[in-house]
């Protein structure tokens, strides 16, 4: 056997591996930011009027999303087709987020989130399994 059959090169691999470790970092930012509005935090709390919902509502949404961004990272780390799909969907609607921020107080860094959840939409969408040959 060589060493390519043995090894098993899957494309998009290492932009699996990429993708899990930003939905790590923004699982427990969510989670993060989730504590810090319900302890109605300055950071958030200001002189901020909310339309939908209250401080505490978005707090349990953000933890409730932080903590699918997190089992989505675990299961993307260990190659499971869950942590695609729940990649895909809390990449989407990072970016939906993140265009719906384009106007606020930080339009720059709206646009940086913007590009890295397409980065990690594409990363996420490019990777294949191995293949399996017939022997």
């Amino acid at each position: 056997m060589s060493s390519i059959d043995r090894q098993q090169q899957v494309r998009g691999s290492s932009s699996a591996v990429f993708v899990a470790i930003l939905l790590l970092i923004a699982g427990f930012m969510d989670v993060l930011y989730g504590i810090a509005a319900l302890g109605d935090s300055k950071f958030f709390a200001g002189d901020t009027v909310y339309v939908f919902a209250g401080l505490h509502t978005w707090g349990w949404l953000s933890i409730a999303l932080g903590v699918i961004e997190l089992s989505g990272s675990i299961s993307l780390f260990s190659g499971n087709v869950y942590g695609r799909v729940v990649g895909i969907v809390a990449a989407s609607v990072g970016a939906l987020g993140a265009l719906a921020n384009v106007g606020g107080a930080h339009p720059w860094w709206a646009i940086g989130v913007f590009a890295i959840c397409i980065i990690c939409i594409h990363g996420l969408v490019v990777y294949e399994e191995p293949e399996r040959r017939p022997r």
